[in-house]
Parts: structure tokens; sequence; C-alpha cells
């Protein structure tokens, strides 16, 4: 949607191929329960000073509520609420091994798994079960989820390879997709056109549907990556190898939601997060209080990684059982029922298969700037996986697609010229 409106704005004509019923991709928010919006995809901006999109929301004057990650209430394994000291020995370990492990990375001359830094630096084999387990709530809570991929994927030398940008996350608590109104207003969307081949030669570009083949001279692609990876989309020709490498090298993550609505809260209403140490790591170990903002009663559940996956495999109704054991184990058996919920499957989506990219082991920017590249002056990638500053991130999305359509002007003016 940023490349079409650049591109429109710059005077070229452009039509948008979404293969789904919406706009949006993996910004989802559901309007199921109509006063609590739920944002079943992207959900934070990340960091608002000079991010374009606090720009955008200023612009249509979107309400927004900001994230405190220091108001946290962290709970043991066995439910109860963890003392001062233990949050401080759990965060602080980390803190330490987390140093460490990356001076250890730096100072390799190959790249390798995050894991083998992580356990090197906490010096693995002689630490206590107890400990271990709340290392590895550490690392699933605060790397695994952040980047969506397993340490033992990640790369230790170029795991946050990017920038980022200050004054901390916000939210809209009237839903995520309200950003995107002003992006697609007017632009020429045709939405269920479910794209299967691409051929480019020195004439244009064709794109095959089931409905129709659309000719241009040229196309600008923000297939996720994990779609790339698929191979649902046939490139004739094929595409050049230095971005195979990067498509088959970059990993695909995953970050699940499981949003659970119950007649009334029953658990504390002033922490903004919940976390549990959960004695099978990455097991429903960090939950959004919804509640705390919006005085609904919904806990926002998050699973990542090598757990979301395993989760997946499980319809609502076992999905929920599991849920609510954790929650049982921390606030008692007698917690009622949800009224409803709503479930993520973001790495079953055939149109994501994952829901943000991360660095694997072996790849970094230089990855990324190989799957941004354009392809013969016809073919011009976008999406946050092609973003070597931002990726994972909505503005690194947003950005990409105004640098792709930059890319496309010059190489149509180039062209011209020529």
């Amino acid at each position: 949607l940023a490349a079409a409106r650049a591109l429109d704005e710059a005077g070229v004509s452009a039509v948008v191929l979404e293969a789904r019923d919406r706009v949006g991709g993996r910004i989802w928010t559901s309007r199921a329960w109509p006063e609590a919006p739920a944002d079943l995809g992207a959900h934070w901006v990340h960091g608002t000073a000079g991010n374009p999109l606090m720009t955008l929301a200023a612009a249509q004057g979107l309400a927004r509520r900001a994230t405190d990650y220091d108001n946290l209430w962290l709970y043991d394994t066995d439910g109860k609420a963890a003392s001062p000291a233990l949050e401080a020995e759990v965060y602080g370990r980390f803190e330490s091994v987390y140093e460490d492990a990356e001076e250890i990375a730096e100072e390799a001359a190959v790249d390798f798994p995050l894991e083998d830094a992580l356990h090197e630096a906490a010096g693995w084999g002689a630490l206590s079960a107890v400990t271990r387990r709340r290392l590895d709530f550490a690392f699933n809570s605060l790397i695994e989820h952040e980047f969506g991929g397993d340490v033992a994927e990640l790369s230790a030398k170029h795991l946050d390879d990017g920038d980022e940008y200050s004054g901390g996350d916000v939210w809209f608590p009237n839903g995520y997709d309200q950003v995107l109104q002003r992006l697609a207003q007017g632009l020429d969307v045709r939405l269920g056109q479910v794209v299967s081949a691409v051929a480019y030669d020195d004439d244009g570009v064709s794109v095959s549907t089931a409905q129709r083949t659309w000719r241009a001279g040229r196309a600008v692609i923000t297939l996720p990556l994990g779609v790339l990876q698929g191979g649902a989309v046939r490139f004739t020709p094929e595409l050049p190898a230095a971005k195979r490498a990067a498509i088959r090298g970059l990993g695909s993550g995953l970050l699940n939601k499981a949003f659970l609505r119950f007649p009334q809260a029953f658990w504390p209403q002033e922490p903004e997060l919940l976390n549990y140490i959960s004695a099978e790591k990455g097991r429903w170990t960090e939950w959004l209080n919804v509640a705390h903002y919006t005085g609904q009663p919904v806990l926002l559940g998050f699973n990542g990684a090598a757990y979301a996956r395993e989760l997946e495999a499980l319809d609502d109704a076992a999905t929920v059982a599991e849920a609510l054991a954790t929650l049982r184990r921390l606030f008692g058996n007698a917690i009622p029922q949800p009224s409803g919920w709503q479930i993520t499957r973001w790495g079953a989506d055939p149109f994501a298969r994952g829901a943000y990219s991360f660095n694997a082991v072996g790849t970094g920017s230089h990855t990324r700037r190989a799957l941004a590249r354009p392809v013969e002056d016809r073919l011009f990638f976008a999406g946050e996986a092609t973003s070597d500053d931002f990726y994972q991130t909505v503005h690194g999305a947003y950005l990409s697609g105004l640098r792709a359509a930059d890319e496309l002007v010059e190489a149509s003016a180039s062209r011209a010229a020529g």
C-alpha cells in the first residue's frame, strides 16, 4: 500500500493485487467484539520519535496508548507471584548472560547459533535445573518472542543488525487497521487475486491469478518471506541465485496470539504484563493485560517460535484448554470459562506462512539487501524482510514500500531517457 500510494503520487498508474478479502496482510484488526477490537497481527508501533507511522496516526487523530514493559508481574513455576528478589535475579542473570554472549559472538570468526553463545556464557552444564528453567523463560520471553525464532536458529553475530526509533512503544486501542485507511484510500486495489506466477522480460511483467493475467511495465513484489520460501508463486525466469539464497537463508519467524474474553476480570488490573516461568519452555509465558488499558475483561496470550508451531496443530478448544491450564495455575481453579476467544495461526496462513522474518545463522543485513535488490529493472521487492534497518516492523514494511516505489520510478525514468 505504501508503494502504491507513492507511485500514485508520482503519477504512475498502479494496481494492487491482494490475495485476501481485505487489505493489510499481517495487519489484521478483528472487530468480532465491537467494543474490544483485537489486533490479530501487528500490535505496536515500535518507537515513536521520528517514526513515519506516528505521522500517519497524527494526521488521522488516532487514539494511542503507551506500553510500560517494566509494569510487569512475574509468576514462578508453582504459580505463586515472584518476590522482588527472585524477579531481580531472573532478569539480572539474563542481562549478564546476554551481554557475555554478545562478546562471545563478536569474537567468533564465523556465525553460529545464539543458543550456543548463551549456554557458553551461562556455564549451562553446571547450572541447576531450576536456574536453567528460569533462563529458558528469559530466553523465550525476551528473545524468541521478540525475534520469532528459536535461539537454536537465531544468528549469534547478526541477531539484531537493525536500527530502532526511540520514544517507547504505543498501540491503537481502536485497531491498527485505522492506519491503513489513509494509505488505501483511492487506490486501485483488487481483492481475492491469488497470484500463482510472475513472468518478466524486456517487454514488461505478467502476473497471473486464477481470474486473469495482468500486464504491466514493472511490478513491486511484496510477498512475505514465508510465501516466497514456500514457492507458491513461480517466477519465470527463475530469480537470480543471490536472491534465491537470501530467501532460503533468512528465517520466517512465528509469534501467535490468543485473545481470551471472560465474563469478568479475575486477574490483577495494575500490571500491564503477566509473565509465567513455565515448566516447559515457552508454554504460555507472556500475557498482555488488555483490561489495564481498556477496561474490557480480555487477556492476550503470546506464544512464539517452537511452542507456537506445536500449538498450531491444536484446534481452538484444545488451545483454549492449554491456556486455561496456565491461568488456573496462576489464579486458581475457580476462574470462569472464557465467553469468547480469537486465536491466530500465522504459520498455517497460506498468505503469510509466518509472522515476521529473523536473521538465521549465516544471515544478516547483507542478506536483506540481496532480497531487496531489483531484478532486471522489472521486479522491485518490498516488505519487512527486505528492510535491513527495520525488519520485523510495520514501519520497516512501510519504508520498504517507499524505497521500492522510488527505485521503480528511477528505473522508468532511466529507461525512458535511454
